[in-house]
């Protein structure tokens, strides 16, 4: 793990996601060198500084890609856009929810986001998929040189991530290679769905994947019988749950196994493990839509999964990081055994030695997002050579 800020892990971790993104190096250290004392300061006074110095870094990347543009220069264009989408996306994961100007700093993203993957002619194509009285926003990324329908592999995100973060990991462009179509969505509690439609998480994760399954069944160039679902991080409760309820999936792979998140929640108050971000209290009541901590371990009660995955009856992979602080190891091990019904069930630990031995391998996500792409395209009919 690469920690530019010793004492900090919720800091260290948010540089490591963007270098997961594609951050660079020289800006990241334009803009974490003279943040170190900042890293020191309570959440609020922190974050702050955070925010100015990212900001600060993705306004200069937009001016000179408009630069690039005047000249027709769209590629380069798009190329700095993405990344200033990138520093915009740390920076605004960083801010509790009622920060001043939070909302505005999110459209921008979005819009920067946008205009990046678009002038760089990105394989990605914003959806939204009709749920309730509403939608979930979603990144449709297609297989390449995949048959009329081909398989498909729903990602969502966990308790902070968003779908334009799991886009810039890579995992959809790996599935493409490989022949598998991906719809990366901001499920309710995540994304979109919090930040402008009020959506908050629920525990019967079903209740929204079911929908998704239904429009991604009206696509003609989606086989219906092969649609799978990923999830990270929070995800990794989401996913089992979806999967064990909605039987038309045609196989689950968590990236970070929550098997027990209350059981998380109650160790939290006793200060054991990382916090994922700052001021973490107030995130999760704003993400569950809780009045207060006791509401919010109320509602934590039914996040786990224990009593649900027999139900499962189509291939699962459970993936985990060997040091993960976040999420003990132990949790994994129970996703796996009671998996008693997969036809092909596996558990994957990545070590030190394959990287992405962190929580959801932030640390270095290659290598294991390769061996989730492989085991998904072997699963849903891809492919894992040219």
């Amino acid at each position: 793990m690469f920690r530019y800020f010793p004492t900090n892990y919720v800091w260290n971790l948010s540089v490591d996601l963007a270098i997961e993104m594609g951050a660079r190096i020289g800006e990241i250290e334009t803009m974490c060198a003279p943040l170190h004392e900042a890293a020191k300061q309570p959440d609020a006074e922190g974050t702050r500084a955070f925010r100015e110095a990212w900001v600060h870094m993705a306004d200069r990347l937009c001016e000179l890609a408009e630069e690039d543009e005047a000249c027709g220069r769209l590629l380069s264009a798009g190329e700095k856009y993405k990344r200033a989408s990138v520093y915009l996306i740390t920076c605004e994961r960083m801010l509790a929810h009622d920060s001043p100007g939070r909302v505005e700093l999110y459209k921008r993203l979005l819009d920067t986001f946008e205009k990046g993957t678009r002038l760089a002619g990105d394989n990605c194509e914003r959806v939204e998929v009709p749920y309730g009285d509403g939608h979930l926003s979603g990144l449709l990324v297609r297989a390449k040189g995949a048959a009329e329908r081909a398989p498909l592999l729903v990602q969502v995100n966990g308790l902070d991530s968003t779908k334009e973060m799991k886009y810039f990991v890579g995992l959809p462009s790996w599935l493409a290679e490989r022949g598998v179509s991906s719809l990366v969505i901001d499920q309710p509690g995540t994304g979109e769905a919090l930040r402008l439609h009020d959506m908050h998480a629920v525990y019967d994760s079903e209740r929204w994947a079911s929908s998704i399954v239904d429009w991604l069944e009206t696509r003609t160039d989606v086989d219906p019988k092969r649609i799978g679902m990923e999830g990270v991080s929070l995800g990794g409760y989401y996913c089992p749950r979806a999967v064990a309820f909605e039987p038309r999936f045609a196989c689950g792979v968590v990236w970070g196994a929550n098997h027990d998140w209350r059981d998380v929640q109650k160790k939290r108050l006793q200060r054991e493990g990382d916090f994922p971000v700052p001021h973490y209290w107030k995130h999760v009541c704003w993400v569950w839509g809780a009045k207060d901590i006791d509401d919010f371990m109320q509602i934590a009660e039914n996040v786990h999964l224990d009593g649900v995955l027999d139900r499962i009856r189509v291939p699962f992979l459970v993936t985990h990081g060997e040091k993960d602080t976040q999420i003990p190891l132990a949790w994994a091990q129970r996703t796996y055994d009671q998996l008693v019904n997969s036809p092909k069930r596996e558990l994957k630990i990545f070590t030190e030695r394959e990287g992405g031995a962190q929580h959801a391998s932030f640390d270095n996500s290659i290598n294991a997002g390769h061996y989730i792409a492989d085991w998904v395209a072997e699963v849903l009919g891809g492919r894992t050579h040219l």
